[in-house]
């Protein structure tokens, strides 16, 4: 039955998206997010106590809240491209996408040590993946499947147009090690909370959170090579997507250095966040590890 609902809502929204006038998109995109803010409390309330957290009085109420709204608008937009990504084809993809600091990319692939992509809920993190395996060849993430199947297999199809390939979070670390000494490369977003086993306490705009040591840990069994690489638009028409230079992996057992890796990955990832905040997921509770009680 869900899947029915889940189809059938992908059907209208796909209607909309091929069908309607721009000009008439936009203010359906807009309307959706305006009643999404308004309607969905609880997300609205973690994307306020994060933004409290992250700027405290550093930034000002009225900014947050737009923050927020858009927030809801990412969303939508992040649905209109894949609709439209279902039909597309390599050459229109990498139109759209502006890529940056490419070199860095290229230089690491020449190595064949592996490359992890160290990245986040940013921008349009899907069309990043898809633009990566479109121009540079087979790229590996890491998530969980859709709990629509039907949902899931159109997403599926699409990726493994582009040369991506989705390893199940559950069961990955093989798929990854496989990957990474063929010398491939394999994509992590590393911006959510995770459990005191499982994540490293590192600074985070100030605060302490858990961050997953992943990466870092990969690298070192792999000697593999971490490049963050973060996607941004100013439109939702058109894309950049920045490489920059690689993170130094812990070569040693020393925990410092492997501290050292995850705290880079953090800073890089919060010095992104800062320059544009507005493109960032705000829904997820990224702090809850160490400040639960804000997000009751």
């Amino acid at each position: 039955m869900l899947d029915y609902f889940y189809l059938s809502a992908f059907w209208l929204f796909k209607l909309f998206v091929t069908k309607l006038p721009k000009p008439l998109l936009t203010f359906l995109i807009n309307l959706f997010a305006a009643i999404g803010y308004l309607v969905d409390k609880k997300h609205t309330k973690i994307a306020k106590v994060n933004l409290d957290l992250a700027f405290e009085d550093r930034m000002s109420e009225e900014r947050k809240i737009e923050i927020i709204k858009q927030c809801y608008k990412n969303l939508l937009y992040l649905l209109k491209d894949f609709i439209e990504n279902q039909t597309i084809s390599k050459e229109k993809l990498l139109q759209k996408v502006t890529f940056h600091n490419e070199h860095i990319y290229v230089e690491a692939l020449k190595l064949k040590k592996g490359v992890i992509f160290q990245t986040a809920h940013y921008g349009n993190w899907e069309i990043m993946s898809l633009a990566v395996g479109a121009k540079f060849g087979p790229i590996s993430i890491i998530g969980r499947e859709l709990d629509s199947k039907v949902m899931n297999s159109i997403l599926e199809k699409n990726r493994q147009r582009f040369n991506v390939t989705l390893l199940d979070k559950k069961g990955a670390m093989r798929g990854i090690l496989k990957a990474l000494k063929n010398g491939g490369s394999v994509g992590l977003l590393v911006d959510q909370n995770t459990s005191e086993n499982e994540g490293v306490l590192v600074p985070f705009f100030g605060k302490l959170v858990r961050h997953t040591p992943a990466a870092a840990q990969f690298a070192k069994k792999t000697d593999c090579i971490i490049i963050p690489a973060f996607i941004t638009t100013q439109d939702h028409e058109h894309f950049d997507l920045t490489f920059y230079e690689p993170i130094l992996a812990p070569r040693d057992d020393n925990e410092q250095s492997l501290l050292n890796s995850i705290q880079a990955q953090a800073a890089i990832t919060q010095r992104i966040i800062e320059s544009k905040p507005d493109e960032w997921f705000w829904f997820h509770r990224r702090w809850k590890n160490q400040y639960e009680e804000c997000y009751k």
